[in-house]
């Protein structure tokens, strides 16, 4: 029976046409081949090195895609070491150390156990707003869905029962997404360039607690792009002025004269939860408490 309905589809779906192939192909020495496999359906062919660009666009599209669909509108994005641990668990580092470099380390980190409360804190009480806009949800809780900081900020938006974000890395070593990541919205990413593109595209706060090299790089490309006017001014919020200051010397670079003065006005130091919202409500003119 003809088809007359001028809306209507006129060419199968790709997952049909996938189905059709199954069924219809016999099995001869031309269908056997790997070029007869239907291109986006050959992993092979995808991981080829001429094949990066479209690998790129999936990494794009696939989050962007499911982020929309779950009414994602804008993120509170949390960066951190994930190396911190949680205040119940620090003294086992302590018990852990066997030489005096390993317990100096040890009970650094120990001290930092502060922020894994802080940043838990913080995203319950994000999470709890539930602010939303035209059906689309508001400061959704994002880390890079790794162990301690990250993990903390996913905990603490499950503590008030919301869901969260993780962008996963595949890295070499063993990397999975902490327990407390909202499964559908748990993401892996091969390049850390896509990774970091969907942390800021949502954007509407980020938080750098204490961290590593991963922590600064996200971290100074965020303020790059703010400095540099790619991207809207937003609230940017270093979790512990005393690590920040101790480990960048940010007053020594506009002395230098290789950043301005007026750029040390893109962040703002903060210590607890409670301050850091209460910075991000009154930057946007919010009342939610």
């Amino acid at each position: 029976m003809t088809n007359k309905d001028l809306h209507d589809r006129r060419f199968y779906h790709a997952k049909q046409e996938v189905e059709f192939a199954k069924k219809q192909a016999p099995s001869t020495p031309q269908t056997q081949d790997p070029a007869y496999k239907l291109a986006f359906q050959d992993n092979e062919f995808l991981l080829r090195e001429e094949l990066r660009p479209v690998r790129f666009q999936l990494e794009l599209l696939k989050t962007e895609m499911l982020l929309d669909e779950a009414n994602i509108g804008s993120t509170l994005v949390m960066y951190g070491s994930a190396r911190i641990p949680e205040p119940d668990k620090a003294d086992a580092l302590i018990a852990e150390a066997t030489d005096e470099v390993s317990l100096k380390t040890a009970q650094s980190l120990k001290d930092k156990a502060k922020y894994y409360a802080e940043a838990r804190k913080l995203a319950r009480i994000a999470s709890e707003c539930g602010l939303e806009e035209n059906g689309r949800r508001d400061f959704v809780v994002c880390s890079g869905g790794g162990p301690s900081i990250m993990e903390a900020a996913n905990r603490g938006a499950a503590d008030a029962g919301k869901e969260s974000i993780g962008l996963n890395i595949v890295l070499p070593h063993e990397q999975a997404p902490n327990a407390y990541v909202t499964p559908s919205l748990s993401f892996q990413f091969h390049y850390f360039a896509l990774r970091k593109m969907h942390f800021l595209l949502r954007a509407r706060a980020v938080c750098a607690f204490p961290g590593g090299f991963g922590t600064f790089d996200e971290t100074f490309e965020l303020l790059t792009l703010v400095q540099t006017g790619k991207m809207e001014p937003l609230p940017i919020l270093l979790f512990g002025k005393d690590f920040w200051t101790r480990v960048v010397n940010f007053e020594a670079l506009a002395e230098e004269g290789t950043i301005s003065h007026k750029d040390l006005e893109l962040f703002q130091f903060v210590e607890t939860a409670e301050e850091a919202w209460d910075i991000i409500q009154r930057f946007y003119g919010l009342d939610c408490n």
